[in-house]
């Protein structure tokens, strides 16, 4: 009893010993530490979504047209007035699974405000305020109005006094664009960090697509061979001769544009490659004493594939799977630049350089274009640096065992 006892603490150092020496890499390889961070950033981003976003809104789609192309930074003075209609509030994960929530108020931007009488007067916030020839406007809004819904009969019974108190504490507002808006006044971060769902869910939803289908075919070719080898292997050549991104193209042509056809193109284009490498794997595997066994015992051949074979050629198949995420990731960026892609409103990083195109030869507005640009880098940087990790990891695993086998028949001279 008391060596079980102590058997659990051991574990739990080893675990805790483990999780440094993790950290402890990760330090030491700068480049997978940033890989790392960058994932693993996006992926909170992306789960979170709509709850850690400035505009909840679903898909970041709060315009204001005065402040549209605000740079980085900027920080605009709002009045908060409540909208004319009854706003559902969505708990924490009715915003994960179900969109964003619509904001119950309206945000109007001002540079100057005065309360006269039962009304707040604004002045008309400019963006270029250098230029004083504009004749400035004013907006007036009901005390009342600003802060109860226009069918609440309460609003009719409050003085004037206090309306301005509550006007001044809890709508008068500044807010703070870290990356600036877009042409549309919509806040750069909430739309980048919404495209961060799309890029990912695409990449996933893609490399599952190509994981099943290649996986399947390949291991089917390779474990019977004969004729059904020949058919899967002329198809796989057939579709490995178009070229990815027609073939893409003409998919999403026939499928019509949207969400769920870039998932469908780009998974059916990248199972090519998996499909191959797991031929061949198989083709080595099928030989092996265990599979044998595994026919003398009278498993069946789809035990015997997925059961023995499949998880002993998992190793390079990692390896493409990060390698077509970050593919993925940059075809639907293209997709969605030319337009065929993910359609407006729904924020893709792609979608919104070519919102943004034209500015990049303006210097002051480059960051509109420029931003998502370098985002999309980072990402497809980083699951390329993670599939090179695998690589290097799974090669040293394979080598580290090879010369473990030659070992233990060496004399005791030669070692």
């Amino acid at each position: 009893m008391e060596k079980q006892a102590c058997a659990k603490p051991k574990n739990q150092l080893k675990l805790s010993k483990r999780i440094l020496l993790l950290f402890n890499y990760l330090i030491k390889n700068p480049l997978i530490g940033i890989a790392f961070f960058v994932i693993t950033s996006a992926i909170i981003i992306s789960i979170l979504g709509a709850n850690i976003r400035p505009d909840s809104s679903s898909d970041a789609n709060t315009q204001i047209p005065q402040i549209s192309r605000l740079e980085p930074g900027t920080k605009i003075p709002f009045l908060k007035v409540r909208k004319n209609k009854e706003i559902t509030e969505k708990n924490f994960f009715e915003k994960l699974f179900f969109g964003g929530q619509e904001s119950a108020f309206s945000l109007v931007p001002y540079s100057d405000y005065q309360f006269v009488d039962d009304k707040i007067l604004l002045s008309e916030y400019l963006v270029d305020s250098t230029n004083l020839n504009d004749e400035i406007s004013q907006a007036s809004f009901t005390l009342s109005n600003v802060i109860f819904n226009l069918n609440n009969p309460e609003n009719q019974q409050v003085n004037n006094e206090f309306l301005q108190k509550e006007i001044e504490k809890h709508h008068l507002t500044e807010k703070t664009f870290y990356l600036g808006t877009d042409k549309h006044g919509r806040d750069m971060l909430s739309r980048l960090m919404a495209g961060t769902i799309i890029s990912l869910s695409i990449g996933l939803v893609s490399v599952i697509i190509s994981f099943i289908v290649g996986l399947s075919l390949g291991a089917i070719a390779g474990y019977y061979g004969g004729r059904i080898d020949d058919v899967i292997l002329w198809f796989i050549n057939v579709v490995w001769s178009i070229p990815g991104l027609l073939l893409i193209i003409s998919l999403t042509l026939i499928l019509g544009k949207g969400f769920t056809t870039v998932f469908i193109a780009v998974g059916l284009t990248m199972w090519v490659e998996l499909a191959r490498v797991v031929r061949g794997q198989v083709i080595a595997l099928r030989e092996m004493d265990y599979v044998i066994a595994g026919k003398v015992l009278g498993f069946s051949n789809i035990r015997i594939i997925f059961n023995h074979i499949i998880p002993n050629l998992l190793d390079p198949v990692i390896v493409i799977c990060a390698a077509n995420f970050a593919t993925a990731i940059l075809i639907e960026a293209g997709l969605s630049f030319l337009g065929i892609g993910v359609q407006i409103p729904t924020p893709s990083w792609g979608a919104i350089i070519d919102q943004h195109k034209e500015y990049i030869i303006h210097a002051e507005k480059s960051f509109l274009a420029i931003i998502p640009g370098v985002l999309i880098i980072l990402l497809v940087f980083s699951f390329m640096i993670l599939g090179h990790h695998l690589r290097n990891v799974f090669s040293k695993k394979a080598n580290a065992t090879v010369w473990k086998e030659k070992l233990k028949g060496a004399p005791v001279d030669s070692v």
